[in-house]
């Protein structure tokens, strides 16, 4: 059997982490997806992560932001408050990826984490030519 789901979208609300009883970390939001063919219509996707990939989310991702949800399609029925009974189809995220062409700076913590100064100064220092010309092999 096969079920996976890669999508690609903008996130429509800042995602936010909740805990369940257990305390396992999931993460729900929606992701506004164009259609293939007419770009005019968008479908609203409902997306579930849980543990580690939700804390991700929840930590780097923010409204509008555009990503990448690789996951499986799963559908699951519930009753409402009023004992109707409903059905919710969503996607298990796998994995999540950046998809934006370009990140402006200070957006998220993650940009605040890199190692590298790349504001345009130089980090980098000339190594000297050691070379004697003979090959190592």
């Amino acid at each position: 059997m096969l079920n996976k789901v890669i999508l690609m979208g903008r996130i429509t609300t800042d995602p936010e982490l909740k805990h369940t009883p257990s305390n396992t970390a999931v993460c729900a939001f929606t992701l506004a997806v164009n259609r293939r063919f007419n770009r005019n219509e968008t479908d609203f996707i409902d997306i579930v992560a849980w543990r580690q990939q939700a804390e991700f989310v929840s930590k780097y991702f923010t409204k509008g932001q555009q990503m990448v949800v690789c996951g499986a399609l799963q559908t699951r029925n519930w009753e409402d408050k009023n004992g109707n009974k409903r059905k919710s189809v969503e996607v298990v995220v796998d994995e999540v990826h950046f998809a934006d062409s370009k990140r402006t700076a200070g957006n998220t913590p993650r940009e605040e984490a890199l190692p590298f100064d790349f504001s345009g100064g130089n980090a980098f220092s000339e190594i000297e030519d050691e070379d004697d010309g003979n090959l190592p092999f």
